[in-house]
């Protein structure tokens, strides 16, 4: 029995060091009549004992351990698809593709034009529709190509989305957006920051744009999705919302930003729009939660101690982004945030 034990015991050693880092590596999307080129970014399972570097390491942002083209485990793995929020990158939620890949997912984040760091175009330029189908042709890419991750399960994927990413992932799981109705009395109806959303990312300035935007922008092949502090949410039907039969775990800022802090805030989301879409979708598949501690842009990379004055001396205003509630700890806001994800994806995507 001594024996018994000691062999299960060193068993666990090696499976232990034979734990899985995280390879990284970029590919685009190329373009064509129809589709835009899309960068897209890839984290997935290694044992490669290369020497990581530290991803995203900036300044102002703490850099994740990766190692870039890194063989990769053999699959096939559950797939994450991520959505960043308006102006961001595959840079803001780096940290939770690290935390998700150490538990067995590969993960893909797609920059999309237009929204993207990268490229920023005017509101009459904006093709908000387009988004989802970025995640889409993201998993076709990742499904067509094992080699690039080790293989993904077709019957196991997921989307995460913060902020406008947060809509996005929505509008993947069956959600249809009203353009006209949140562009009629909008101050009235929604308020002056809603407004100036609405214009930036070029919603109702055409009735083309208001149809593209209306029409049925689903993946079939996605089984559950994460919104973090989504928004535009309270564009989207209740009657669309409502007829999402797929699980949905909601996660809102517990505060609001001050939008007369900051220019960011302009057009940062509000955890009203999580108990919005909260309201309408089905109770049996929807958890929706507040994250303690947490304002809009807690959700989004670490800073480094000192990031915020950097950022405010760089770009005056932008520090916000930094910010987390009075008390609150990033870190532990991460780690409360993965916990939440991976328990979530577990019981919505569980394995054969």
């Amino acid at each position: 029995m001594q024996r018994l034990a000691f062999i299960f015991f060193f068993v666990l050693l090696l499976a232990s060091a034979a734990q899985a880092a995280t390879g990284f590596r970029e590919t685009t999307l190329p373009g064509n009549n129809t589709d835009r080129p899309v960068h897209v970014s890839i984290w997935y399972p290694t044992v490669s004992d290369a020497t990581p570097i530290l991803l995203g390491e900036t300044p102002a942002s703490v850099g994740q351990p990766v190692i870039r083209d890194a063989e990769p485990t053999t699959g096939p793995h559950p797939l994450v698809v991520l959505s960043h929020g308006y102006g961001g990158s595959w840079r803001n939620l780096a940290w939770l593709a690290v935390e998700l890949v150490n538990v067995g997912y590969v993960v893909a984040a797609p920059d999309h034009p237009g929204t993207t760091t990268f490229d920023m175009r005017k509101p009459d330029a904006v093709e908000l529709w387009k988004r989802p189908n970025d995640i889409s042709r993201t998993i076709d890419a990742l499904l067509g190509n094992s080699d690039l991750t080790g293989g993904v399960a077709s019957d196991r994927i997921a989307a995460i989305g913060h902020s406008l990413g947060g809509w996005t992932v929505i509008e993947l799981a069956g959600g249809r957006f009203d353009a006209a109705k949140v562009t009629t009395n909008c101050a009235a109806e929604f308020s002056p920051i809603y407004c100036k959303i609405f214009e930036a990312l070029g919603i109702g300035r055409d009735a083309s744009s208001n149809t593209a935007l209306a029409a049925d922008l689903s993946d079939p092949r996605i089984g559950a999705v994460v919104t973090l502090d989504l928004g535009p949410g309270r564009g989207l039907t209740p009657e669309s919302l409502a007829t999402i039969h797929i699980p949905v775990l909601v996660l809102g800022a517990a505060d609001d930003v001050d939008a007369d802090t900051a220019t960011k805030a302009e057009i940062a989301a509000t955890n009203v729009d999580s108990a919005y879409i909260s309201r309408y979708l089905p109770p049996a598949t929807t958890k929706y939660s507040l994250v303690p501690g947490s304002l809009h842009f807690s959700f989004m990379q670490p800073c480094k101690p000192g990031a915020a004055e950097w950022i405010e001396k760089e770009a005056p205003g932008e520090s916000i982004v930094c910010r987390d509630g009075i008390g609150a700890d990033r870190e532990r806001i991460h780690g409360q945030v993965t916990g939440m994800i991976t328990d979530f994806l577990r019981k919505a995507l569980p394995q054969q």
